[in-house]
């Protein structure tokens, strides 16, 4: 058997153990889009054929039902992520990924999510919705995921994001990894990877080979400025993307979405893309360096700013709640991260253009006055 017939067959084994049986046994809903093939007569679908007569829509054809997995953006992400298509699932951002999950593999009352706090709500916001058994491991002092109190968790689901938000830190890959390897069995071990093109490190999509249950989820929304359009991935062996595709929406990616993401991702517009997270890094870095030296300036006030390998910088102050409605005063809207465990008077401060972060400094000088 060839290495990958065999972590295919491994993925298959697995899913027995973390899949819901209900899903397992279905067989899933087949839109009319996927049964048109070629076909110049489509009249299986009930779509008017006469589409809206609208300038700027090219040959979208409107009024057909889009393909459910758009070949050209399903092979420019795979090149881009470096998988296969048939590892790959388009979605509707990185919410989608996290949601299908959870429906997936969780049955209410009975299944176990983990995730790691200080961490992205949604998270624990699908889990809820499902009515999966919830259970928040707090994350460890050097914000790094608690390995051994994961495993005795036994999870049908763990959550981690790397870069970590709302705290910016990368995750140590072995301790990924060790997750992945004792948790084999009965788990999938999630890492959102939705801020990793600000780090500069190497994604975990590399050990996918390696882990059948490992699940890497990606979004075109940060880096690549896609926000708008609703489009991520879920990248994890073909099995499981298979069983995703199950429970997943008839056509999750509208047709103006399909050829906008396609067109964003041509050759020329990821040099421009790769320029713009090279001008990002670089403003991080300068705010970073000008916020701490505010802070050593005004210690009370501005208590602590952390480094960050995402878009974003974490902050502490004496008074969240004044610093955020102060700054929404003055047309500066900032994250107040204080519910979240060990992060009591944090601020999350997204990185803007060269004007807003001027804008922003200004503000952050005359606050700790």
């Amino acid at each position: 058997m060839s290495s990958s017939a065999l972590r295919n067959s491994d993925a298959t084994a697995l899913l027995q153990r973390v899949a819901r049986p209900e899903i397992l046994a279905m067989s899933g809903y087949v839109s009319a889009r996927m049964e048109a093939g070629a076909a110049e007569v489509i009249l299986n679908a009930n779509e008017n054929p006469y589409a809206p007569q609208l300038d700027g829509v090219g040959d979208w054809q409107i009024n057909r039902y889009p393909p459910p997995q758009p070949e050209q953006v399903l092979a420019q992400l795979a090149e881009l992520y470096g998988v296969t298509s048939a590892q790959l699932l388009v979605t509707r951002g990185s919410d989608e990924g996290i949601d299908l999950l959870t429906r997936a593999c969780c049955r209410a009352g009975v299944d176990k999510v983990v995730y790691c706090p200080p961490a992205f709500g949604m998270y624990a916001v699908s889990a809820g919705i499902q009515g999966a058994l919830i259970d928040a491991i707090a994350l460890t002092d050097d914000w790094q995921p608690d390995v051994d109190a994961i495993v005795a968790a036994q999870p049908k689901l763990v959550f981690l994001c790397h870069p970590n938000n709302p705290t910016g830190n990368l995750m140590q890959p072995h301790r990924l990894l060790a997750l992945c390897q004792r948790l084999s069995e009965q788990t999938l071990v999630i890492v959102d990877e939705a801020y990793i093109e600000f780090a500069g490190v190497p994604s975990m999509a590399t050990e996918l080979r390696q882990h059948a249950n490992l699940v890497i989820l990606r979004t075109l929304s940060k880096a690549w400025g896609m926000a708008g359009l609703r489009c991520g991935a879920v990248l994890a062996d073909a099995a499981i993307i298979q069983l995703l595709r199950k429970i997943m929406a008839p056509y999750p990616l509208s047709i103006a979405s399909q050829a906008l993401v396609a067109a964003a991702l041509a050759d020329a517009q990821q040099v421009i893309a790769r320029a713009h997270i090279t001008t990002l890094v670089q403003a991080r870095e300068q705010l970073f360096a000008d916020l701490t030296a505010l802070q050593r300036r005004q210690p009370e006030l501005l208590q602590t700013v952390w480094p960050s390998a995402g878009n974003f910088l974490l902050v502490q102050v004496a008074d969240a709640d004044k610093l955020v409605r102060t700054a929404a005063d003055a047309g500066i809207l900032l994250r107040n991260q204080s519910r979240q465990p060990g992060l009591h008077n944090c601020v999350r401060i997204s990185i803007g253009t060269a004007a807003e972060n001027r804008r922003l400094l200004a503000f952050m000088e005359t606050f700790c006055q």
